[in-house]
């Protein structure tokens, strides 16, 4: 399967969860904070994924956890994306101290392990959605920033850049007007596999008690939960485990789908 076929693939999923975590109060069939049934039952026609250990309807709480990860992932993203293209943008269009001073300190913010900063930030704060979003999103814009700044260094030489600054264009316009909606392309990629990454972060928070706190459902306290139930109710991890793992690779073939077209070189 070729790589437009797999992102058209993981696009389709992505707009299937999406839906899901949209429309979750009409598709999933109980609260998921509810007690509904006898604990860690087996799936059933009643029950489609079976129920937690609290009994719990697993169908439910993983769609409305669909719903809390993907949003975890969409605003994080927009705070790192805006972060990285605004001190990117700055740093390639400038040049000189400014792009060494703010280099400096991407350099000094990659220094630190990002999961271990997280940590440390979310064990200073309250753990709630809010927080871990926040948390997220200002700890993973530096390889954005980067990226922005290698491409504004090289389109801030064309001619009509140029041209834009002979017929007196403000620095503000030239920036977000001219060259931005050029060098879009590559922080469209990394936006999408920023948000995979997101994901991923948001589920390791939540299932070492630091992220979405119970009882609100997110896919990674749903794995927390199913720690002391491997064997006697194995679906308990399975089904979270699956949706992480089906969401992370779709947005990974989307971005290396978005990748292939914007290189001149394919």
């Amino acid at each position: 399967m070729g790589k437009n076929k797999l992102a058209i693939f993981g696009l389709s999923v992505l707009v299937f969860f999406t839906a899901l975590a949209i429309f979750a109060p009409v598709i999933a069939p109980y609260d998921p904070t509810e007690i509904v049934a006898e604990d860690t039952m087996g799936p059933s026609t009643q029950h489609w994924f079976g129920t937690d250990d609290y009994g719990r309807d697993i169908f439910s709480r993983a769609v409305y956890g669909a719903r809390i990860s993907l949003t975890v992932g969409l605003v994080a993203v927009s705070i790192s994306i805006s972060i990285g293209v605004l001190l990117g943008a700055l740093a390639g269009y400038f040049g000189g101290w400014t792009d060494s001073l703010i280099m400096r300190f991407v350099d000094v913010m990659l220094s630190f392990p990002s999961i271990f900063l997280i940590l440390t930030i979310q064990a200073m704060l309250t753990p709630n959605i809010y927080n871990v979003m926040v948390v997220i999103g200002i700890t993973s814009w530096m390889g954005v920033a980067r990226l922005v700044r290698g491409e504004y260094l090289k389109i801030r030489e064309l001619s009509y850049v140029e041209a834009a600054r002979a017929i007196g264009c403000s620095n503000k316009r030239i920036i977000f007007r001219h060259i931005l909606p050029n060098a879009q392309a590559p922080i469209i990629v990394a936006a999408t596999l920023g948000m995979a990454g997101a994901i991923l972060t948001e589920s390791a928070l939540s299932f070492l008690g630091m992220g979405v706190q119970p009882p609100m459902p997110s896919w990674g306290n749903m794995l927390m939960d199913a720690q002391a139930y491997m064997r006697d109710a194995p679906w308990m991890a399975v089904i979270p485990g699956l949706l992480i793992l089906i969401t992370v690779l779709s947005l990974y073939f989307i971005g290396e789908g978005l990748r292939e077209k914007s290189d001149v070189r394919s």
